[in-house]
């Protein structure tokens, strides 16, 4: 209904003069439509699907009030429904009210300043009805849109796995064959190049997958008491040469003796996390790393490196999937998705990350 428009209100009576006398109340506030005979007020009824309130009379000579207002749910549910009558009529319309879906009933001669009440509540009962109603309606298309959302990630998981995944495969099966072969120099360059270059793709498709997957919370998590030390065992080959080549140390100090994390996941996040504090850390410097609790209570693991701040601007695209930053043409850079992984993990098992600019440097916190 237009909020500029009046309300519509059905006014049915077999008696003229109380219809005249029921528009005088309502006019100024509302629209009347007058109906003397039950075949008048289904007229009206079809042809005004917006009406807020019924206001009927019980004695009519074809049909009781309450008839006429337990027909009128079928084509109009939400409307409000009021009944006329007379002290006579008390006994025999309380046992029909329900019936009729009737909200309330007042007794003839009425009072104008309580019926006119009455109508106004029930009008905001209808208007509150409607809204809840087309609320509901945005929230189940809202609800169909996520739903095509994750069935849309669920296709596009699909389409990763066996569109782009299985030529990867198929390329890097062929190019280590070729590899075993009599080749020239320059061929040997070319298939290296090939194999390389194949395999950062690979690695790029599966971190892609990961974040879909988090998004559509397909990570399974498996929550274990380990203790802290387990965390750094078999640090990936780049990481190691990556602090090597800088110079670079890591030192973990843990204020518990064991905490209770996906221990598979949590050595995933931890690596991204230490890979991008030798990266961007500062040459012989030291990476530490922290398990205690915070202030909560709630576990925690932080990485601390020395180093140049990040901007709030890439702090916000971390923490959005595939909101790259704009070095990305640089390809020395990489996709900028592992501290977004990291977050995908951490939210796997119900936790989250913060990414905190401190005092010469940058700490990663893991928060459980």
């Amino acid at each position: 209904m237009d909020l500029d428009q009046k309300p519509f209100l059905l006014c049915l009576d077999d008696e003229p003069d109380n219809l005249d006398a029921l528009e005088r109340i309502f006019r100024k506030k509302y629209q009347v439509l007058k109906a003397t005979t039950p075949e008048q007020a289904f007229h009206v009824l079809d042809n005004y699907p917006a009406l807020s309130v019924i206001i009927s009379d019980q004695r009519m000579p074809l049909i009781t009030g309450v008839e006429f207002l337990e027909k009128s749910i079928t084509t109009h549910p939400d409307t409000v429904r009021i009944l006329l009558t007379g002290y006579t009529d008390i006994e025999s319309v309380i046992g029909a009210v329900n019936k009729g879906q009737i909200y309330r009933y007042l007794t003839k001669p009425w009072d104008p300043i309580d019926l006119m009440n009455t109508v106004d509540q029930a009008t905001e009962k209808y208007l509150l009805k409607n809204e809840l109603k087309q609320k509901n309606l945005a929230l189940e298309k809202a609800l169909h849109e996520l739903q095509t959302l994750d069935k849309a990630k669920n296709q596009f998981m699909i389409l990763i796995n066996h569109e782009l995944k299985t030529p990867l495969t198929t390329i890097l099966s062929f190019a280590s064959l070729l590899k075993e072969t009599l080749l020239s120099d320059e061929q040997k360059l070319f298939t290296n190049r090939i194999i390389k270059s194949s395999e950062k793709l690979k690695s790029i498709v599966e971190d892609v997958l990961l974040i879909v997957k988090g998004e559509v919370g397909l990570i399974p998590k498996k929550m274990d008491r380990v203790r802290p030390d387990q965390f750094l065992k078999d640090i990936p080959a780049e990481i190691t040469q990556s602090l090597n080549s800088k110079t670079q140390t890591v030192r973990m100090n843990s204020d518990l003796d064991t905490i209770e994390v996906d221990l598979l996941l949590t050595r995933m996040a931890l690596f991204r996390a230490l890979h991008n504090a030798t990266k961007f850390g500062l040459p012989q410097t030291e990476i530490s790393i922290r398990v205690g609790k915070q202030s909560s209570g709630a576990p925690l693991i932080s990485i601390e490196n020395k180093g140049p701040h990040i901007s709030e601007t890439v702090i916000e695209k971390i923490m959005r999937p595939f909101m790259l930053d704009e070095n990305i043409m640089n390809h020395s850079i990489g996709m900028g998705l592992g501290l977004t992984i990291c977050q995908t993990l951490m939210k796997a098992q119900a936790g989250s990350l913060k990414v905190l600019n401190i005092e010469g440097g940058v700490r990663v916190e893991f928060v459980y």
